[in-house]
């Protein structure tokens, strides 16, 4: 990361909050989490603290990623919280627009992931050593040049969406790492949205879902 310019407006937009968790709508362009030096402290987490001194992270968006994300009020709720990711109890949905046209309108990509280690943070797919990682797709709408897709991840690897996309030659429109010199092109950030999160509330064990509006 070269240059750090967090977006600054709106500074905070929360979009649910009570005793145990708030839900914020995080923008491209800035942190989930504070990263190295002085100049990337300010994040999503720092905002939120700013209103909810004893937040706490239960999970990450690419800095580039839009969307919906999850904090915990205290630590007892951290680790409910961040069981359900693990377990994958938590449904997640992200849209996105992409390069071209698949030829059907839903299926699934099956591809083994693994960091690329001499181009970090770069992932790509490995079939000896990858990860099993596993996303379901289906068309929203399509227009010339591009698609918008609805993106079901089963698994939450680095960069899943992407490199995925990427992979069956559909990049994001807007993806610096992953994309085409043509669909970086065609968007001036990456166009991918964490949209809908659906889990079982860690205090009334009630079914809970929460829907962000599409930014693109």
């Amino acid at each position: 990361m070269q240059f750090y310019l967090p977006p600054t407006s709106p500074f905070l937009e929360i979009l649910h909050a009570d005793d145990a968790l708030v839900i914020a709508n995080k923008q491209s362009g800035l942190l989930s989490v504070p990263g190295r030096g002085e100049d990337k402290k300010d994040c999503l987490l720092s905002r939120i603290q700013t209103e909810f001194p004893s937040a706490l992270t239960v999970h990450r968006l690419d800095m580039q990623t839009s969307g919906l994300m999850i904090f915990a009020l205290d630590k007892k709720n951290q680790t409910a919280l961040s069981r359900l990711f693990e377990s994958r109890q938590i449904i997640k949905e992200y849209c996105a627009w992409i390069s071209g046209s698949p030829n059907e309108d839903e299926g699934s990509i099956d591809l083994p992931i693994i960091v690329d280690w001499p181009n970090r943070p770069l992932q790509k797919v490995d079939f000896e050593d990858g990860k099993p990682s596993l996303t379901h797709w289906r068309v929203i709408k399509r227009e010339k040049e591009k698609t918008l897709l609805s993106l079901s991840p089963h698994t939450g690897r680095s960069h899943q969406l992407r490199v995925h996309l990427q992979e069956i030659g559909h990049p994001i429109l807007g993806d610096p790492l992953y994309g085409t010199i043509k669909s970086r092109s065609m968007a001036s950030r990456l166009l991918l949205h964490a949209n809908f999160l659906q889990f079982t509330h860690p205090v009334s064990n009630e079914p809970f879902s929460i829907n962000s509006s599409i930014p693109f």
